[in-house]
């Protein structure tokens, strides 16, 4: 990718339904992904396991959006236990920086005693929404953003969540791997409809988040 590479062009990116990825953390070279099978999880249809559900209405965490984006980003880019490199570099924080700045980027985190302990976040243009990655360094951490976050995306009006790639993580959830031609053409109609990501207000408990779950299955 060109080092003018801009916030304009990232946005049409995502349009036409690529995206951009890094071999590796210190890698500073950028490639645009356009997979053959796309990760996508259908917001009518997300299955929350017993278990968390019961995690999410307990409130373990206290869950913010959109306070504390670039640390999320660079928790998601850091290494761990069990995730040695990642694909998140430089110039991609720098990229997700950009569209955060412009109201196109969201984080939904979860707080612990004052500490960052999990989240994702993602993009944001028409009623689509771009998971893009997600952290976690307490027990269901990730999982608890992700069931707020569908919470949200159902409120606010949004017909896709793309999640790239289906991983056992994600299966748990109905994440559906479908075809690229089927993906874009979700993704058009989902760019020409409106959705409002704070519609959902800041004070949202578990409790409504697993009711607006409920009422859209």
């Amino acid at each position: 990718m060109d080092d003018a590479f801009g916030l304009d062009d990232l946005v049409a990116c995502y349009e036409r339904g690529v995206f951009p990825m890094a071999d590796a953390r210190h890698d500073e070279r950028l490639f645009l992904i356009d997979p053959q099978w796309r990760g996508v999880l259908p917001l009518e249809a997300m299955h929350v396991p017993r278990r968390l559900a019961r995690t999410v209405r307990g409130e373990p965490f206290e869950v913010r959006v959109d306070t504390a984006f670039d640390a999320v980003v660079e928790a998601c880019a850091s290494s761990r236990p069990g995730r040695l490199e990642t694909w998140i570099n430089a110039p991609i924080q720098k990229m997700y920086g950009m569209l955060y700045a412009a109201g196109r980027a969201h984080s939904v985190e979860c707080w612990k005693d004052g500490q960052l302990v999990g989240g994702l976040y993602g993009v944001s243009l028409g009623a689509a929404f771009f998971g893009e990655s997600m952290f976690s360094t307490a027990r269901d951490a990730s999982k608890v953003a992700l069931v707020h976050l569908v919470g949200r995306l159902l409120v606010g009006g949004y017909k896709l969540l793309d999640t790239q790639f289906i991983t056992d993580h994600l299966a748990q959830f109905g994440t559906q791997e479908i075809s690229r031609a089927d993906y874009k053409r979700r993704l058009s109609k989902a760019l020409l409809a409106e959705s409002d990501f704070y519609l959902l207000g800041p004070a949202a408990t578990g409790a409504d988040v697993l009711q607006a779950i409920s009422q859209a299955s």
